[in-house]
């Protein structure tokens, strides 16, 4: 299974934020054991920095960094992602590219643990505890 990991998923393991760390890790270690095809879009990654060094500190955050891309697949975000995320009707703009880059990548599922930030059927949206 090919899924897309949401900023949020990735956030709750990075500063083990109760009480989603739990299923948020799991869902990382299914992709670590390639289980499961993790992918993350490049717009997250610097959405990621911003956050996690905040709370862990630069070097902390490069390592983490370091080894999420090693474990995930860079997805392509391209000018078709892009038009796809303009021309979708989400509320959010960022939500819409994640939505863009799982539909051009020809990704299963976004798993996010908020469903209700993605007004779609396909692909699926499913939070980290439904994955698991």
């Amino acid at each position: 299974m090919k899924v897309l990991l949401d900023t949020n998923v990735i956030v709750d393991v990075a500063v083990e934020r109760q009480p989603y760390f739990a299923a948020s890790q799991q869902v990382l270690l299914k992709v670590e054991q390639k289980e499961i095809e993790g992918y993350v879009s490049p717009s997250i990654l610097s959405d990621i920095y911003y956050i996690v060094r905040k709370a862990r500190g630069k070097d902390w955050t490069i390592d983490f960094l370091n080894w999420l891309v090693n474990v995930c697949q860079i997805a392509t975000v391209n000018d078709e992602a892009i038009r796809v995320a303009l021309s979708a009707n989400f509320a959010d703009f960022e939500d819409a590219i994640q939505y863009g880059t799982a539909v051009v990548n020809q990704l299963e599922v976004i798993v996010t643990r908020n469903p209700q930030d993605f007004p779609v059927e396909t692909p699926r949206i499913m939070t980290p505890s439904e994955l698991i």
